[in-house]
């Protein structure tokens, strides 16, 4: 996720990092290289003029607009619930940390396994992360497991409810941690939801093949009615669609590492973090440099 402090009207222009620009540069030099061969031919192929004018394209443009409206809102969707996740992941995680390091104030008998949750609840941001990615994050009691995030979740309540039968943690305290740890176990299922189950690959196709085909034949439309100008407008109006069809795509998978995706590692840190303050412990820095940075 690209973040910057508030900028002028005139930079915004030239931003470079973080726009999609990069990924469509080869579409855009295809159709300038089209809109220069339309422009040479006078909208000839192969001897024939291709008898186009504004018409079709105003109607299929206005259509071409709504389904890349839908298909953006949808992508935004899925971008949107991942990163309420995330928060109700830092919710939980600090209730529960909270939850176990004030009992173990309480019962002093309970150190070394409060501090043993502590540890867990560390490492299961990190390991959630990792699954969502793709990474490779082993741990020691989650090793050679499919599902690690769901693996420590387990180990914790148990834990948990050993305590609760030794009389170190009462059934109330149970009770309020195993709702925290409900809460944990739904976060991590919404976000295996959302990575497992793409936007449906019919509309991905649809979309790319109308938006090609839409801008292939834009020039030989536009040449008779504004001449030299044709590259110029007909590079503007694809970078324009090509650049809304590489967004959807780009927030559609709101856990991967693109520029524009969830900052799961500043995410993980800030977690991070905050248990270790309630814990009492030294503070890693976070990951914010200057006004200008990335978090990934």
């Amino acid at each position: 996720m690209i973040v910057r402090s508030e900028s002028s009207w005139l930079k915004l222009l030239f931003v470079w990092e973080g726009s999609v620009i990069r990924r469509i540069i080869p579409q855009l030099l295809f159709m300038a290289g089209i809109s220069g061969v339309a422009l040479l031919t006078d909208g000839h192929v192969f001897g024939d003029k291709i008898p186009l004018n504004t018409v079709p394209f105003t109607l299929v443009g206005v259509a071409l607009t709504i389904f890349l409206a839908f298909r953006n809102n949808a992508s935004y969707d899925r971008y949107w619930e991942a990163r309420k996740l995330w928060g109700h992941f830092l919710i939980a995680i600090r209730s529960l940390a909270s939850m176990v390091i004030s009992i173990r104030s309480a019962q002093p008998a309970m150190a070394a396994e409060g501090e043993a949750i502590i540890r867990k609840l560390l490492l299961l941001p990190s390991l959630l992360k990792s699954q969502l990615r793709g990474d490779a994050l082993e741990n020691a009691s989650c090793a050679g497991k499919a599902y690690k995030p769901t693996v420590l979740c387990h180990e914790i309540r148990r834990a948990l409810y050993a305590l609760n039968r030794q009389g170190l943690v009462t059934d109330m305290q149970l009770l309020a941690c195993d709702g925290q740890m409900g809460e944990i176990f739904n976060v991590i299922g919404g976000c295996e939801r959302i990575k497992s189950t793409p936007i449906p690959f019919v509309y991905s196709v649809l979309l790319h093949r109308t938006v090609y085909i839409y801008c292939l034949f834009l020039p030989f439309g536009l040449v008779d009615i504004i001449s030299y100008a044709t590259p110029f407008i007909t590079v503007f109006l694809s970078y324009t669609l090509f650049a809304l069809e590489s967004i959807a795509s780009e927030l559609a998978e709101p856990f991967s590492c693109s520029p524009n995706g969830l900052p799961l590692d500043a995410m993980t840190r800030t977690i991070e973090r905050t248990v270790l303050e309630l814990n009492d412990e030294a503070l890693p820095s976070d990951w914010r440099v200057g006004s200008h940075y990335i978090l990934t």
